[in-house]
């Protein structure tokens, strides 16, 4: 408003139209001077007009009073009219004649305004009344209805991202559905037909081989699900990518055709240590098989080299990382020279999804591998995964250059293993207690993996186990190639126990009678958890595998995958899995995964469905508010809050400059209030942001984009807990799972003494006893 007075005040008269109405006979007017704002705010410019000098030609209204709006007159200094003041300070002679009177009243969204002007025998005493709310007020309401705007914009984009999900799923059952119904189009032969079915047969030209070879080489009687169909497309010559579950026997799919093959097949792999394990099977079975690595000898890449082109050779199956591939111009060019010499004819990529930017392991190097079917179009491709979706698996196809070519998709289920989360308890020792306790009772004498996130944490875990006896070892990218080998092959032949490893051990590793896989700290991604997991149970025995998650866990990884494509993203659907303590474990890995699945075939086979405790969905929107204020009462002071600091501020602990005052403490315990904010951080309502230093990213929790949502009263957030009124120990069910019921045969072995400080940490990780009134919260 104070914008539009100024500029009538600064315009000429003129172009208001107003007139004098004191004319000469020849009907010329006068030349005017615009009228200017007095210098003085105390009394007029001797010069300054009065204001019935302009108001000879104001419209009139229908009541027969005068009628104009603000921008026809400015009669006073602009902090006046800001201020509401009356000025009545115009009274001037005016012209001769009829009374005049000019009224106006108009309503704002505040405030109003009104116009008068009266005019006693010669002098006219003009009032110019201004009344407005401050610009405060009008200010705030703005800002609530851009507020409110901005929550009507997330609540679209969320609509927006729940159709496109929901549309991703159609179109999955959709083609599901037309592989089940629909037979190949008329006049394709069975050969090309795309469903799984038609290539189900040993009515094939190198059936009888493939059959013997299974038989007498691979000592196997039978195929698993998805291998027969999968090794008839890529012994007929053409592109396949398979996806099947950790353990469902992917590497044969490949290794065996190259038995049945002429030449040799190429295998890209991801691991120096995948490449160990298998060369370490096909060696006990008498296969000619080898690798190129940078840390392979002059003699044996030379070696190499000469048998890639030598006609009768037997060398079937050369490992190479895709470096080697990017990097190597020399082997480059020995493969051009044995692809002319018909001894190249299959390229197998394991670990495919690791082409896709999209996918959890993407290797820049990858990108280069579709130089393979460019310069050797007549070698067929071989792709293979255990954690890939529709998205990433459309993304490496094209990267390497097969976007027409046959996808198998196995079931994602292992029914042996057992799937559970664990609480990870703050104190390192008491950590490595319960560790110890599970591997000398329930895995006593058996093989078992201990995944952790960091070198450091493997080498520490390490240690403390072989302090307390348990044979183990570490094994991570920076260790010597020598070491490395040495504790895979100690482990594959139970010279020890266990090997405490980050991720650089494990994908493609074939040892059967894994029993357990524990992570120390929670996977980046559930394509990472999936897999890691799988390693276990390979002979389709039962084993276990049980993840400890920590709160401080998230912000840890989250400041290690900052970097990535959708490294956060993935990370919050991995804690989103560790808080959910009612919904079957396999549901959620299959709702990960594009796949229908009914809790009822999970057969108890995970936490979640042993508990027999019953939930409600609490109201948690009032904590919500609180951590808003204490955030917002921070970026007033330029500080920045930690998620510790954050949860001690909360609490009324720390620096008493990030206390809220009138705040008054919740008394949950910490270890709920730290699930209460990791549901906030997933539902966006809190979110991370991130300080780069030279030797650290640090993580620090702001105010997220749904929190706008708060300022409607109605808006309620909610969470899923335990009903106080039930026990918080879990009870056994009639059929009780099977992992307890083995702890409970070995605890009578296991000596009290050690037992002492750890006795209750077989219990679920929120199982301590805390009380009735003290609640347990989780994820919707």
């Amino acid at each position: 408003m104070a914008a539009e007075v100024r500029a009538a005040a600064t315009a000429p008269r003129s172009a208001l139209g107003v007139q004098r109405s004191g004319e000469n006979e020849a009907g010329k007017q006068p030349r005017r001077e615009p009228p200017r704002l007095p210098e003085t705010r105390s009394r007029p410019h001797s010069r300054f007009k009065p204001a019935s000098y302009w108001l000879d030609l104001l419209p009139t209204s229908t009541n027969n009073l005068w009628s104009c709006s603000v921008t026809h007159m400015v009669a006073t200094p602009l902090d006046h009219l800001e201020k509401g003041s009356t000025c009545n300070w115009l009274r001037r002679p005016t012209r001769k004649g009829e009374c005049l009177r000019l009224e106006r009243k108009e309503s704002l969204v505040a405030g109003s305004f009104y116009w008068s002007a009266a005019e006693t025998g010669r002098n006219l005493a003009f009032q110019f009344n201004f009344t407005m709310a401050s610009i405060s007020a009008l200010t705030e309401e703005l800002d609530s209805i851009t507020s409110e705007l901005h929550a009507v914009d997330i609540q679209i984009q969320e609509l927006l991202e729940r159709q496109q999900e929901l549309i991703q799923k159609k179109n999955v059952l959709t083609k599901r559905i037309k592989l089940c119904l629909e037979d190949s189009d008329a006049g394709e032969s069975s050969e090309c037909d795309s469903s799984p079915a038609s290539w189900n047969k040993e009515d094939f030209p190198w059936s009888g081989k493939v059959k013997d070879v299974l038989q007498n080489v691979f000592k196997l009687q039978k195929f698993r699900p998805l291998q027969l169909e999968t090794i008839n497309v890529t012994m007929s010559g053409k592109e396949v990518f398979l996806v099947m579950p950790t353990g469902g026997g992917k590497s044969l799919c490949y290794q065996l055709p190259a038995l049945c093959s002429d030449g040799f097949t190429l295998v890209i792999c991801p691991l120096i240590s995948l490449m160990e394990d298998q060369l370490m099977v096909l060696k006990q079975l008498g296969i000619s098989a080898t690798m190129l690595n940078a840390s392979s000898s002059k003699e044996h890449v030379k070696w190499v080299h000469a048998e890639m082109v030598n006609k009768n050779s037997k060398l079937k199956l050369i490992y190479v990382t895709p470096e080697k591939i990017a990097k190597s111009k020399m082997f480059m060019s020995r493969l051009e020279k044995a692809y002319e010499a018909r001894r190249f004819t299959r390229i197998a990529v394991d670990e495919v999804h690791c082409c896709s930017q999209w996918g959890h392991d993407f290797r820049p190097d990858y990108k280069a591998l579709g130089i393979l079917k460019r310069q050797f179009p007549n070698a067929s491709l071989i792709g293979l995964t255990a954690t890939a979706t529709s998205h990433v698996l459309k993304d490496a196809q094209k990267i390497l250059c097969v976007e027409k070519c046959f996808t198998f998709t196995a079931s994602f289920n292992r029914p042996n293993l057992y799937y559970e989360v664990r609480q990870k308890p703050s104190n390192t020792e008491d950590f490595i207690e319960d560790i110890v306790k599970l591997i000398n009772g329930r895995y006593k004498g058996q093989s078992g993996i201990i995944y952790c996130f960091s070198q450091k944490d493997s080498e520490q875990v390490t240690i403390s186990l072989q302090k307390l006896g348990i044979p183990a070892g570490a094994y991570h990218a920076n260790m010597e190639p020598e070491d490395k080998t040495k504790v895979h092959r100690s482990w594959a032949a139970n010279e020890i126990q266990v090997v405490v490893a980050t991720v650089a051990f494990g994908m493609g590793i074939d040892k059967p009678d894994v029993r357990f896989v524990i992570h120390h700290s929670m996977s980046k991604s559930m394509e990472n958890y999936y897999q890691e997991s799988g390693r276990a149970g390979r002979d389709d025995m039962k084993a276990d595998c049980i993840l400890y998650y920590g709160f401080g866990d998230i912000f840890r990884i989250s400041s290690m995958v900052v970097m990535e494509n959708v490294g956060q993203q993935k990370l919050y659907e991995m804690v989103s899995y560790c808080q959910n303590i009612n919904k079957c474990r396999r549901v959620l890995i299959a709702q990960h995964f594009d796949e229908v699945w009914s809790p009822e075939a999970c057969n108890k086979m995970c936490d979640n469905c042993c508990k027999d405790i019953s939930f409600e969905r609490k109201n948690v929107t009032a904590y919500c508010r609180d951590l808003i204020k204490i955030l917002k009462q921070a970026e007033d002071l330029n500080e920045k809050l930690t998620p510790l600091k954050l949860i001690d501020s909360w609490m009324g602990k720390g620096a008493s400059k990030f206390r809220v005052a009138g705040l008054a403490p919740p008394t949950l315990p910490r270890e709920d209030l730290e699930k209460i904010i990791a549901h906030f951080l997933i539902q966006q309502y809190l979110k991370e942001d991130y300080s780069f230093t030279a030797y650290a990213t640090i993580s620090y929790l702001k105010v997220g984009p749904k929190a706008n949502l708060l300022n409607n009263e109605a808006h309620v957030i909610t969470m899923r807990v335990k009903k106080p009124t039930q026990n918080c120990f879990r009870t056994e069910s009639p059929q009780t799972c099977h992992s307890e019921r083995t702890d409970k045969k070995r605890e009578e072995k296991t000596p009290r003494n050690f037992l002492k400080r750890s006795a209750n940490m077989l219990q679920q990780p929120d199982c301590k006893n805390i009380g009735a009134k003290k609640r347990k919260i989780d994820t919707a």
